[in-house]
């Protein structure tokens, strides 16, 4: 999630002052309009559910101290799943899925605190000015101090119920986000990729920090920084390098209001709300009441008396403008910007993942989505970046298992706004998908959930991650309060939504936040971070997209630990699953007699009831007769084949 400039430039006020992308349309479900989720009833705790093609086990409420506050981003290590929360991390025990326990949670307030784990330590993200260095509540209230932590927090978590703070690594534009780096060739570090939308610290806070322009070799701007945290001595954590990836990279374009923004506005003036025109945003935004309601009663008052007519409004109109453009003026908002013909001086990444065994990662990067070379961490190499006018925010990016494709995020509207309505278009606040060709990214087509959500509902497009069906790209993701989705990308050009869940809105009179922030598997869970109620867990089912058999042989993989942004390369152990997966792919395709495959499958079964010799004999025939299906998909067939020829190894 991120907050846009203009909401965060008010909410300081009010505290202060009172691709060029070729164009595809998404393929959706046959009539969006008519989907399920689209008119759930509301309810923080009561709200009405759809579930399609999984099924949730589990759902478990944060916390009391935490409950109310913003869940964020989960990691997992063990039997454990971490979430980030504004006020601190909070610890599950998922042994038992259908009934996770709470272990701990651990008050440390800050935001995002988004977590990341790597053996005994737990890294934390902290951007907020409330960020204590001692994790203690309160806040900071100096403008400058040294009290203050932004950047990340390292912790060991040796015993995961006692958290033990060893160091804050300080960085100049704080951590928005970051991503843990595990780097083949060297054992006895990793390396944190930082992504900080802050302002420039001051140099009074952090010496180091520079506000120059990007060109100066000391500036802070367009730099990634990047901590070497030394595993024999965490606490001697350090920034080691400030990578500039954006250095080249020409301006960003994007879109201005949609149809359904501009219905809201119109619907909102006609109502009598206040607006004001952001200039340098080209934007127009209803004001909060927070600006308008000490105005109108002061004229209310001053009139002798307590409710405000047509003519107090007219009156309180023109003041409450001058008060919003004189906060504008001062921050530098009320004049349009030049055009630009260079990356903005501001811009940063929100979300990087890094792919270790590929050496790349993908860098969503507000106006870009960018593709690097990783094979030295401390100095990344950008091989390609794409722009696209459809995408207002590159939010998060995710490789396919065999890093041949990526999938950016757009978090068009920041997560805080409603981007999922009738009148949106379907390619903004999706997926783009692209394939990895020569280093280079080419354009597939976008993704967006093939559901209309209500304008009380948060939603866009998310924090996901791959679920490992052999043989397919299949992706879990978060859209807010439109739930989360499950879809195949296999076909980068026709990805297809094949499950979801999805909730009623958090209130029905008005937009609260709500809905799940990341969701990632793990181990045969779907773990989805609710924003405004806790922690839910789900489990596929068997349907006509996904059989019983792909769900078994994903739930072979499993993990020590996981960070969504740290991709690992998945490998499936041998099994009589994966045989039967491929099988039922083949099957699917249609393009095997349906004798020819319940052949196949009557020698899986008997093989598999073999032992010893028998089997081995049993597995090599079976193999030889699986060539005779060659020609309905080669590729597939020849996994099948490694798959029996992997079983046959086991059995001698």
């Amino acid at each position: 999630m991120h907050a846009l400039p203009i909401r965060a430039l008010l909410a300081v006020a009010t505290a202060t002052a009172l691709a060029a992308c070729a164009p595809r349309k998404p393929v959706t479900a046959p009539s969006p309009a008519s989907d399920p989720r689209n008119s759930l009833k509301a309810g923080l705790f009561d709200a009405a559910e759809y579930q399609s093609n999984l099924k949730v086990v589990a759902k478990a409420v944060s916390p009391k101290g935490f409950l109310g506050e913003t869940n964020s981003d989960l990691a997992f290590t063990g039997n454990y799943v971490i979430q980030g929360n504004y006020n601190g991390p909070v610890v599950w025990d998922i042994s038992n899925s259908s009934a996770p326990t709470l272990v701990v949670a651990y008050e440390c307030p800050a935001s995002q605190n988004d977590v990341s784990v790597y053996k005994n330590l737990m890294f934390m993200s902290a951007e907020a000015m409330n960020g204590r260095v001692d994790c203690k509540p309160g806040g900071v209230k100096d403008v400058v101090s040294k009290d203050r932590v932004r950047g990340v927090r390292i912790f060991d978590i040796t015993n995961i119920r006692e958290p033990k703070l060893v160091a804050n690594v300080q960085t100049c534009r704080g951590s928005h986000t970051h991503t843990v780096l595990e780097d083949p060739k060297d054992k006895d570090n990793i390396y944190i990729y930082v992504s900080g939308s802050s302002g420039i610290r001051p140099a009074g806070e952090l010496a180091e920090c520079v506000s120059a322009p990007s060109g100066d070799a000391n500036s802070s701007r367009l730099r990634i920084e990047i901590i070497k945290v030394p595993l024999a001595n965490p606490a001697a954590a350090a920034v080691v390098g400030r990578a500039n990836i954006f250095a080249g990279l020409g301006a960003a374009t994007s879109h201005g209001a949609s149809p359904a923004d501009k219905a809201e506005m119109d619907a909102a003036k006609a109502k009598g709300a206040f607006t004001i025109m952001i200039p340098a945003m080209g934007e127009e935004m209803i004001l909060p009441n927070q600006f308008v309601k000490p105005v109108l009663d002061s004229i209310v008052k001053a009139r002798g008396a307590t409710v405000a007519t047509a003519a107090d409004s007219a009156a309180a109109r023109p003041v409450v403008n001058a008060l919003v453009t004189r906060m504008l003026a001062a921050q530098g908002m009320d004049k349009p910007p030049a055009v630009a013909t260079t990356v903005s001086e501001g811009s940063q990444c929100h979300d990087i993942t890094v792919y270790p065994a590929l050496g790349l990662a993908g860098g969503a990067c507000e106006g870009h989505g960018i593709l690097l070379d990783i094979s030295n961490p401390i100095a990344p190499v950008r091989l390609d970046a794409v722009a696209d006018s459809n995408f207002a925010y590159w939010h998060s990016a995710t490789f396919n298992n065999d890093g041949t494709k990526m999938l950016f995020s757009d978090e068009w509207g920041g997560g805080g706004s409603p981007k999922c309505r009738a009148l949106d278009k379907p390619e903004w606040g999706a997926n783009a998908i692209f394939s990895i060709v020569n280093k280079k990214l080419v354009f597939q087509s976008y993704y967006k959930i093939p559901t209309y959500q209500t304008t009380n509902e948060n939603c866009v497009a998310h924090n996901g991650s791959l679920i490992p069906i052999p043989g397919r790209d299949v992706m879990v993701q978060s859209w807010y309060q439109g739930g989360i989705s499950v879809f195949d990308w296999t076909d980068a050009a026709h990805p297809k939504e094949i499950a979801s869940f999805d909730r009623g809105p958090v209130d029905s009179t008005r937009m609260e936040m709500g809905g799940s922030w990341s969701v990632y598997w793990y181990n045969g869970n779907i773990v989805s971070s609710e924003i405004a109620r806790g922690m839910d867990v789900a489990q596929l089912v068997p349907s006509e997209f996904i059989s019983q058999n792909e769900i078994d042989a994903a739930n072979t993989v499993k993990w020590d630990y996981l960070n969504a942004q740290g991709q690992p390369k998945i490998s499936w152990p041998p099994s009589f699953a994966l045989a039967k997966a491929f099988t039922d792919q083949l099957e699917r395709k249609g393009c095997v007699a349906p004798a020819k495959i319940g052949g196949i499958r009557a020698q899986i079964a008997s093989a598999e009831k073999a032992t010893g010799g028998a089997r081995n004999a049993a597995l090599a025939v079976l193999v030889t007769d699986v060539e005779g299906s060659r020609s309905c998909d080669p590729a597939k067939v020849d996994l099948l084949k490694k798959a029996l020829q992997d079983l046959q190894a086991l059995a001698m």
